[in-house]
């Protein structure tokens, strides 16, 4: 992948972390820091397999999933 895209998923997902903390409705920072994980996870990839990227962004991604989901239960 070009490396120009690549710099500018790992500024996305820095973008989408930091918007997560500005939020107050735990679902939505919740989805946002997700979509940040998720660039994260990208990135790492992209970026040679950056496994200590990759390893923490994908679990927290798979949390915040499975809060998520738990919420709607209790809805």
């Amino acid at each position: 992948m070009n490396p120009e895209i690549t710099t500018y998923i790992g500024y996305s997902a820095s973008i989408f972390i930091v918007l997560s903390f500005i939020l107050k409705d735990v679902r939505k920072i919740r989805i946002v820091n997700m979509i940040g994980c998720i660039c994260f996870v990208i990135y790492g990839i992209f970026n040679g397999m950056l496994w200590p990227v990759i390893i923490p962004n994908g679990l927290i991604c798979f949390i915040q999933v499975y809060y998520l989901l738990a919420g709607n239960k209790k809805e």
